[in-house]
């Protein structure tokens, strides 16, 4: 027990830690919203080494605690829906057990972008912004693949440390 709680507050600090990083990172093509996902790395790993429930708890503390020390309420809403669909679709993806590592991040990636946009659409109230989409696609596409290639080179390198 000792052992998991240790190890979940690792897994916390370190996407917390990158969540800090990406805020420091002038990462902006004029399209808002759009960002590498780094803390995303952590959550993708640890859904291979964690339960299902073990998972959603700590991306729903890594969003809440870095939208608090890092952001605002509409951040935490956004960042919140996006990242609850998006382990959703890489949890139900992984259970096939047919799918690489880089193809489901790819899918929560994309997932995590559709997810903060129909929060934005309620927010708003209007489906014109839904017109952002194929951008929104695009980049949880491209953020997925290099997110998932990264978390499948650590995967196979901490699987020799357990």
């Amino acid at each position: 027990m000792n052992k998991k709680v240790a190890e979940f507050g690792i897994f916390l600090s370190l996407a917390l830690i990158l969540s800090y990083v990406e805020s420091l990172i002038p990462f902006n093509f004029g399209i808002p919203g759009i960002k590498l996902g780094l803390a995303n790395l952590v959550i993708v790993i640890f859904l291979y080494r964690a339960s299902f429930k073990e998972a959603l708890m700590l991306s729903i503390l890594r969003v809440l605690v870095a939208g608090f020390m890092f952001g605002n309420m509409m951040m935490i809403l956004y960042s919140l829906s996006g990242a609850v669909l998006s382990l959703l679709v890489m949890y139900g993806l992984k259970r096939l057990d047919k799918n690489s590592i880089i193809g489901i991040s790819m899918a929560g990636g994309v997932a995590h972008n559709m997810g903060q946009l129909l929060v934005a659409v309620l927010v708003v109230e209007t489906l014109q912004i839904t017109y952002y989409a194929p951008v929104l696609l695009i980049a949880g596409l491209v953020t997925g693949l290099l997110i998932g290639s990264v978390a499948t080179e650590v995967i196979k390198r901490i699987k020799n440390i357990r």
